[in-house]
């Protein structure tokens, strides 16, 4: 009974489909749930015996509408500790902002997939988790499209954009592998931007957010009567996307029968609806993204690997933020220009102290996880500066940061000339980067890097080659 108490979930919330989906996803994580319909019968509840039991809130700011704000900042000031989840259709950064400076914990742009959703719900329950400033907004500022705006100069990570600049403008099918937030999805919509298929049909389908047993129809389509509730026929993913892109988010989340399927399609280009008694031709590029590596699960008899082989004519890996430290630097410059732009807000610089504490931190959310952390601190910034103290939880995990004791803040401003202990790096080494700097920097294009270099083609591949920069030939 106490567990009940500890996980009751209270639901404001118009819509009944979404109500019976949202209890069901939180009832499989313990959660029991609790619905009103409207402002007034929220505050009310708060009042109640059960309203004091609540462990958190989704609010649809559908139910409020322009009163959304208020309604949260009415909900926090009666219970300032109650966690406050708000979904909504708009996706204004300045509704995140009055948002968030009301007292809202996370901010999902609907559509949103179930397993988004009841990660945030985690993320702001759990008392084991970082607090405040580290909780991550799910949706803070428009993705952009462009292979520029990706920043950063470590070589692993300029190794994928140059490998992802020239994967873009051929037509095989792309796995992009990485951790949850190292920035596939922007990588994919880069990619599609600067693809012959830039004008054509594109379409991104999470894996994860879809039931095991509508992934048949959802990817191939079926014929009306093709199964009991088949009452119409339905256009797949593969013939809406003919002619153009197919990005299938979190690859590695198929059923095996499913996975078969669709080796045999990229195998073929041929696709056969479910209840159909012929098949037909498709043109369709597919990016598949992972957050595992698909090879160990391949070993571990989880993928296939028929399935593997056709997906990764290319092969590209994003790292990990904690393996490109001193990209942080240029990161957090970069974040808070774009977070300056969004209306509510304004440009922000941030001093050593703070970004020795960004560099202090693993960031196990990656490059999202830093994006939403500096979002929040912009915020709730009064000075024209972030300083280390607008990062007070990150500050209890890295601890008290000292210039002598830590060195020379890790960051990117261009090429590293000096290794950690200050001493300068080998040639070589430094050739190599900036080799990737110009290859990501001019999206692959060869022949415009080796007239940039100053060098002709032939000697730049030669280079490549002596250098092992393989993943850019």
């Amino acid at each position: 009974m106490v567990e009940a108490e500890q996980r009751l979930l209270m639901l404001v919330d118009s819509d009944p489909a979404q109500c019976r989906l949202v209890g069901a996803l939180a009832g499989r994580e313990g959660w029991r749930t609790i619905t009103v319909d409207d402002s007034e019968k929220a505050i009310a509840t708060l009042g109640t015996r059960e309203g004091m039991q609540l462990s958190a809130i989704i609010l649809d700011q559908a139910v409020p509408g322009d009163q959304a704000v208020d309604l949260i900042a009415e909900l926090k000031d009666r219970r300032p500790a109650l966690p406050i989840l708000m979904l909504t259709g708009n996706t204004s950064p300045q509704l995140a902002v009055e948002a968030m400076r009301a007292g809202a914990t996370d901010y999902l742009v609907k559509p949103v997939a179930p397993d988004r959703l009841m990660q945030a719900l985690r993320n702001a329950t759990t008392r084991e988790s970082p607090r405040d400033e580290l909780m991550p907004m799910s949706e803070k500022m428009p993705a952009q499209l462009d292979f520029d705006t990706m920043v950063g100069n470590a070589p692993p990570f300029r190794d994928a954009l140059a490998k992802a600049a020239k994967a873009a403008r051929g037509h095989g099918h792309v796995l992009i592998e990485g951790e949850s937030g190292t920035g596939k999805e922007m990588l994919v919509r880069a990619m599609h931007a600067a693809s012959p298929r830039a004008k054509t049909a594109f379409r991104m389908m999470n894996i994860a957010g879809i039931s095991a047993s509508s992934l048949d129809s959802a990817l191939f389509g079926h014929e009306k009567g093709a199964f009991p509730g088949a009452f119409d026929q339905q256009v797949g993913a593969f013939q809406h996307c003919d002619g153009g892109t197919l990005v299938l988010d979190e690859v590695d989340r198929l059923p095996l029968d499913v996975q078969d399927r669709l080796a045999d399609v990229l195998t073929t280009g041929r696709v056969k609806p479910l209840g159909a008694q012929y098949g037909f031709k498709v043109d369709v590029r597919v990016i598949a993204a992972s957050n595992r590596p698909l090879k160990d699960m391949v070993a571990t008899g989880h993928f296939r690997a028929e399935l593997l082989e056709a997906v990764s004519a290319t092969c590209i890996t994003l790292p990990p933020l904690r393996d490109r430290n001193r990209d942080i630097g240029a990161l957090t410059r970069y974040f808070l220009y774009q977070i300056g732009q969004q209306p509510g807000l304004r440009p922000l610089g941030v001093n050593s102290d703070a970004l020795r504490l960004l560099g202090g931190f693993d960031w196990p959310g990656n490059v999202r996880q830093l994006q939403a952390v500096l979002f929040r601190a912009a915020v709730f910034c009064e000075g024209d500066a972030l300083t280390a103290d607008d990062f007070p939880h990150l500050r209890e995990i890295v601890g008290e940061t000292e210039p002598t004791k830590n060195g020379p803040i890790r960051e990117s401003a261009g090429v590293m000339l000096y290794t950690p202990d200050g001493n300068l790096r080998p040639l070589e080494e430094i050739e190599a980067d900036v080799i990737r700097l110009a290859i990501g920097h001019y999206r692959g294009r060869m022949t415009e890097v080796a007239r940039r270099l100053g060098i002709g083609r032939s000697t730049l591949y030669r280079k490549l080659s002596d250098l092992g920069i393989d993943n850019a030939a």
